[in-house]
């Protein structure tokens, strides 16, 4: 039956050949419910905020402000495979472990060798690995650049002061 769109919160790495990887549990029916080789929509979003007009300074002078929402994100588009192959699957995981874990845990980080073989090889049996051919990528961002001077400049404040300091760093 056709379910119509499907969604998906999967960590994708960046693959030297253009690709982005990953994985999905194999009870996931995504790979049940999309042909293998089918153009799929990877999002990728930043830090986003609610702007509210009371930040402008403007406002004072003229009132022809409304609220808006500032944000970046990346969209990809590419086609979708599946891997149900453990060494492919192995590869996805090795990527992403060895990627977060060093970042998360630096020297004492998690190593697939750190679990019991017999017990990695029923978890990757467990997975089903994917992989995205980009083929075009648009990135986008609203980050009050419309707005006069002192707009803007009020904005990356609010922002800074209200924890967003990335998009308030974006903004500058």
């Amino acid at each position: 039956a056709d379910k119509g769109l499907v969604a998906n919160h999967v960590p994708l790495l960046r693959y030297g050949d253009g690709r982005l990887v990953g994985h999905i549990a194999v009870a996931n029916e995504l790979h049940r419910l999309v042909p293998d080789v089918h153009e799929v929509l990877a999002l990728f979003g930043g830090e986003d905020s609610y702007i509210s007009p009371n930040w402008y300074p403007g406002k004072a002078a003229h009132h022809k402000v409304v609220p808006t929402w500032n944000y970046r994100v990346v969209h990809v588009h590419g086609r979708l495979s599946f891997q149900h192959d453990e060494k492919a699957n192995c590869a996805v995981v090795g990527r992403l472990t060895t990627r977060f874990e060093r970042e998360t845990n630096g020297d004492a980080a998690w190593k697939m060798a750190d679990a019991p073989a017999v017990f990695m090889a029923e978890q990757l049996d467990a997975i089903v690995g994917i992989s995205i051919a980009v083929n075009r990528v648009e990135a986008k961002s609203k980050l009050s650049q419309n707005r006069a001077p002192e707009d803007h400049d009020s904005v990356t404040e609010q922002l800074g002061k209200r924890g967003k300091p990335d998009l308030a760093r974006r903004m500058r």
